[in-house]
């Protein structure tokens, strides 16, 4: 394979997953584990979730269409109380593998988000758009689901980045967190990493890149 390009998802990826979020909110609210995952993976084409990464959706009403949903489930839950919880911590890790990958590859990255995922003046909100601050600008593209009004899992969103960044699929490395949104790219042709925790997806990516990425420079090896 001749990599060409390295493409990321964000959240989950750069950062720790919300489902980790998820799972404490769950436990602090009586609630069933992985109930969100689960009314998230309800008709994924066209709940709450869905359309609100598309943007056809504002706040108010995705707030109201997941406590619809959840409340089918038997459990109520606002839409409101579940986005602060998209935000994760940074992993610097994965950070500096992107540095080093810049060096050699081109870099994109296609996001899942929501138009008011960081509002200002929340906590939550200004932690995620630090960690955005410091890794956006590192790409040569961005596709947003919020701007595009497309998201993954749809092949299409994976197609536009190859588009964006002029490469073909069969020569892009694709890691994201979701198997749900490996596996379009797989079909696509591209090598598709499921990043379950940094020392994993680093392993990985090392071995189809065959760059090494413990070292502060990015270098290749010998």
């Amino acid at each position: 394979m001749a990599v060409e390009a390295v493409i990321w998802d964000f959240g989950g990826v750069f950062t720790s997953s919300p489902f980790e979020a998820f799972n404490r909110f769950e436990a602090d609210n009586a609630l069933p584990k992985d109930l969100i995952r689960q009314i998230n993976s309800a008709n994924p084409h066209e709940n709450a979730w869905a359309l609100f990464e598309r943007n056809e959706i504002d706040a108010a009403r995705f707030d109201q269409l997941f406590l619809a949903e959840s409340t089918t489930l038997g459990h109520p839950v606002p839409g409101s109380a579940v986005l602060p919880l998209l935000s994760g911590t940074l992993r610097p890790q994965m950070v500096s593998a992107l540095r080093v990958c810049k060096a050699y590859f081109k870099v994109g990255c296609i996001t899942n988000n929501v138009v008011s995922m960081h509002s200002p003046g929340q906590d939550e909100g200004q932690r995620a758009a630090g960690a955005m601050a410091q890794v956006m600008p590192l790409f040569d593209a961005i596709i947003e689901s919020s701007k595009a009004g497309v998201r993954k899992p749809d092949p299409r969103i994976y197609l536009m980045m190859c588009d964006l960044l002029a490469v073909e699929p069969g020569n892009c490395i694709y890691l994201d967190d979701l198997g749900i949104n490996c596996k379009p790219a797989a079909a696509l042709g591209m090598t598709a990493i499921k990043v379950v925790n940094v020392d994993q997806t680093l392993a990985e990516l090392a071995m189809t890149t065959g760059l090494t990425f413990a070292a502060e420079e990015p270098h290749e090896p010998a």
